[in-house]
């Protein structure tokens, strides 16, 4: 007699089945535990500068070597992967919050709401999100809160959509009318059946969201627009590769941070397409 495997058990055993999203997951684990516990392992100030320190090459005292200032690159680095990784997951989670109670609403009462929210939502999705967020920081100040939002919203229209179109598969269903027949309200329909039937495809597309928020991060701090000096994130350590001279003649500056944004970014949308086919095993 064969017993029947939960969905869980199965999406788990799917993800399992492939190897570079389980790989990507241990890296991302480790990733963060360094991000987490930056001060015991990094035996230097990230912030401290020693001028007769400056520019060195890695070695047994500076791992990475040291900036222009006299700073540990390696120190840095573990800092810096602290609000990187916040701001990717930040911004990411603000735009799953907002986006699944919009295309919840959406797909629940339709209508005009329908129509306004998914107006609303092309709106956002028709403008290069890079220049406005560009544009909008150089109207607030360059900070962390305003990167986060500014990023977190122009994310929010592809989890809208998602959640949207489960909305529409499920609220004619009979467990959904009957719900509705008792008196249940859009916000006890969202939290109580639309949510959890939209999470699998919510959870990939934040995922990607995460990813796409750590580049833009990357992005705007190597433009002098996100995480100002002296914080460190991976995007302003990569500032020194501006100079031609420090990237033939320094590597040390900039390669560590530009690999660690594109290996985090990799990673995430890794375990992105891991669980894509592990929420869906049509995928694999």
């Amino acid at each position: 007699m064969t017993t029947l495997e939960s969905p869980r058990r199965g999406a788990l055993r799917r993800f399992r089945r492939h190897p570079v999203a389980v790989g990507s997951v241990v890296f991302l684990l480790l990733v963060v535990l360094a991000a987490l516990f930056a001060r015991p392992l990094a035996g230097h100030d990230p912030n401290q500068i020693d001028l007769l320190a400056a520019r060195q090459s890695p070695s047994g005292a500076h791992w990475l070597g040291t900036d222009s200032t006299g700073r540990d690159v390696f120190s840095r680095l573990l800092f810096a992967g602290r609000v990187s990784l916040g701001v990717g997951i930040a911004s990411a989670a603000l735009a799953v919050i907002v986006g699944t109670v919009f295309g919840g609403i959406a797909g629940l009462l339709g209508g005009w709401v329908d129509g306004l929210v998914m107006r609303l939502a092309d709106v956002f999705m028709s403008f290069p999100s890079l220049v406005v967020i560009v544009v909008i920081a150089g109207i607030l100040g360059p900070s962390v809160v305003t990167m986060v939002i500014a990023i977190g919203l122009f994310q929010w229209p592809v989890c809208g959509r998602i959640v949207r179109g489960v909305t529409l598969s499920l609220r004619e269903q009979e467990y959904v009318l009957a719900s509705r027949a008792t008196g249940a309200g859009p916000m006890w329909l969202l939290r109580r059946h639309i949510i959890p039937a939209a999470l699998p495809p919510v959870s990939v597309a934040a995922t990607l969201a995460v990813a796409q928020a750590i580049a833009l991060e990357a992005t705007l701090s190597f433009l002098g627009l996100g995480v100002q000096p002296p914080a460190a994130s991976w995007g302003n350590m990569l500032t020194d590769a501006q100079s031609l001279t420090v990237i033939r003649t320094e590597p040390w500056l900039w390669l560590s941070p530009g690999i660690a944004v594109a290996l985090t970014v990799l990673a995430v949308n890794f375990i992105g397409d891991g669980l894509r086919d592990a929420v869906d095993p049509r995928q694999t």
